[in-house]
């Protein structure tokens, strides 16, 4: 069963180096307090699985504003500047990922297939060094599944046993991220008991869930 901690305490289970998926997508979705605890501990040297890099001062952009991330991987970051100034300046490295590519890769590393064959990229730049793989006549790029030490997520309903609901769009990759990661940590938009989420109702099962911290609905 998940364990409830405060937001502080699951802030200081994430080492220095450690690899983090952040669910959201622009923010949406996105476990906005706790990640406002680590820019408060200030983890340092972060690997960052994520769809975007968020707008300045918004999501995943604390992080990067704080020189907590050493990596980041994402499909989209044109919407924060300062991730090009601190590319530029070298402090950031960053992994442009298609982001269809992206999600089967984490769906990948979560149900324990040995990768992802796609056909985007073939011809490009993205495909120089990469293995290609021949099938049926057609060429495809191998994507390796994706993992991360821990997994930020944000439900909007969640019960003591980490069984989550997720309110509209901002589902989007936190199901996925939840799979994939060897600890879970779900900031709770609303803490409810057990039982108050229809089982037809849960998205996310409690047992991929190890933490559970209240955050509340910004």
């Amino acid at each position: 069963m998940a364990k409830l901690v405060s937001l502080e305490q699951a802030a200081g289970m994430i080492p220095d180096g450690a690899s983090v998926m952040v669910g959201g997508f622009m923010g949406c979705g996105s476990p906005h307090r706790l990640i406002d605890a680590i820019v408060a501990k200030g983890t340092k040297g972060l690997t960052v699985y994520c769809n975007d890099a968020g707008s300045p001062g918004y999501g995943v952009a604390k992080l990067i504003s704080a020189g907590l991330v050493k990596a980041l991987n994402a499909t989209h970051v044109g919407l924060n500047p300062e991730v090009a100034a601190k590319m530029a300046s070298g402090e950031l490295e960053v992994r442009l990922i298609p982001q269809g590519t992206m999600a089967e890769q984490i769906r990948a590393g979560g149900n324990g297939t040995g990768g992802v064959l796609t056909p985007t990229g073939m011809g490009t730049m993205a495909a120089e060094g990469r293995q290609v793989i021949e099938l049926d006549g057609r060429r495809f790029l191998l994507e390796r599944p994706m993992r991360a030490d821990f997994a930020l997520i944000s439900g909007y309903r969640v019960d003591r046993s980490g069984n989550i609901w997720y309110k509209g769009s901002a589902r989007n990759f936190n199901p996925l991220m939840a799979t994939a990661a060897d600890k879970v940590i779900v900031e709770a938009d609303t803490l409810v008991e057990d039982g108050s989420i229809a089982p037809e109702d849960v998205v996310t099962p409690g047992i991929f869930i190890d933490f559970i911290v209240k955050g509340g609905a910004l």
